[in-house]
């Protein structure tokens, strides 16, 4: 952790906290945020992600701790600052008795887009799928489609920083999978992107990835990063065409590629826990072939997110509960 902030940062804060009526919602936040990357923030509902963001937007006033966005303080926003950045709250704030067109075309006017503006909100509106609905009332749209005009008003002026508080909520996976698609090409443009969101295997589709829990940010990883924790290294899957007898399975826990214990799998399978799966795979084939073990199958495990993110909530509640109980004593 850098103890200032740089002009490679989008977002730096530090010892960030907010208490509410003595209740710690944020408690002691550090993080950076690379310009230019998409940031997941992921966890369950009332961890602290919307407090987090609403702290670094500048609606909430830190109760400690130091923040700075766009290398200004958020409690210090001009309108110039505030241009800059997008902001799709996690409730929807847009006015139900307008339009669909009419709530966007607000939108664009507030943050100054050019007059001439009906081809970018026809894009948007292609974008979040609500393309022939631009006469319809805020009112009438679905719980889905309300989001995707949120998200829609949040972009709409092309900002440089984008805080999307679970922008996928509520709407099905393959429009879902637009969104992340859509989101990978502003990356690609420049934008930095802060998104929240209860669905762990986005996780994926992120550069950084920070997991919070109770308040508390528990580690900033790259999805790979977070496997590796989780496992303890990469993880190997090997079937062989007949089960090992004890000693060649004693013999492959003692290789030098091994990091962990091995473990059997069903089907003649065995589970190894190696540093780099790729160094590993060829090294633990040869193996096998000097021991006369016939292979059906190698291959790196890679674990879905939302099993990975089970196991490093369970490894934290573990060693929370150790620290505690090494207190008392």
């Amino acid at each position: 952790m850098a103890e200032v902030a740089t002009p490679t940062n989008s977002i730096y804060a530090d010892g960030l906290t907010k208490v509410f009526a003595g209740t710690t919602v944020v408690d002691d936040l550090h993080l950076e945020v690379p310009s230019g990357a998409i940031f997941g923030f992921i966890g369950p509902s009332g961890c602290g992600k919307t407090t987090s963001v609403r702290l670094l937007v500048g609606i909430y006033t830190p109760t400690s701790g130091n923040v700075t966005v766009l290398q200004k303080d958020p409690q210090n926003f001009g309108r110039a600052e505030r241009a800059q950045i997008g902001y799709m709250p996690q409730q929807f704030v847009l006015y139900p008795e307008l339009s669909v067109w009419e709530n966007l075309n607000f939108a664009a006017s507030l943050y100054g887009v050019p007059l001439r503006r009906k081809e970018r909100l026809n894009e948007l509106l292609e974008l979040v799928e609500l393309n022939g609905h631009e006469s319809k009332k805020v009112r009438d749209l679905s719980g889905g489609m309300q989001r995707r005009l949120s998200l829609a008003a949040s972009i709409v002026h092309d900002p440089q920083l984008i805080f999307l508080d679970e922008p996928t909520s509520g709407i099905d996976p393959v429009l879902r999978r637009k969104f992340w698609d859509y989101f990978q090409q502003l990356k690609a443009e420049g934008h930095t992107l802060f998104i929240t969101t209860q669905y762990v295997s986005e996780a994926a589709y992120c550069d950084y990835v920070g997991i919070m829990a109770n308040g508390r940010l528990l580690m900033v990883e790259t999805p790979q990063g977070l496997r590796r924790r989780a496992l303890g290294g990469d993880v190997l899957h090997l079937h062989t065409k007949n089960v090992m007898d004890r000693a060649t399975f004693a013999s492959l826990q003692e290789q030098p590629f091994v990091l962990d214990k091995v473990n059997r799998l069903r089907d003649h399978g065995v589970e190894i826990v190696v540093e780099d799966a790729s160094v590993a795979l060829p090294i633990l084939l040869d193996w096998c072939h000097s021991q006369d073990i016939g292979v059906e199958s190698a291959s790196e495990y890679v674990p879905v997110f939302d099993d990975v993110f089970v196991e490093l909530i369970r490894q934290e509640t573990a060693e929370k509960e150790e620290m505690e109980a090494s207190n008392v004593q």
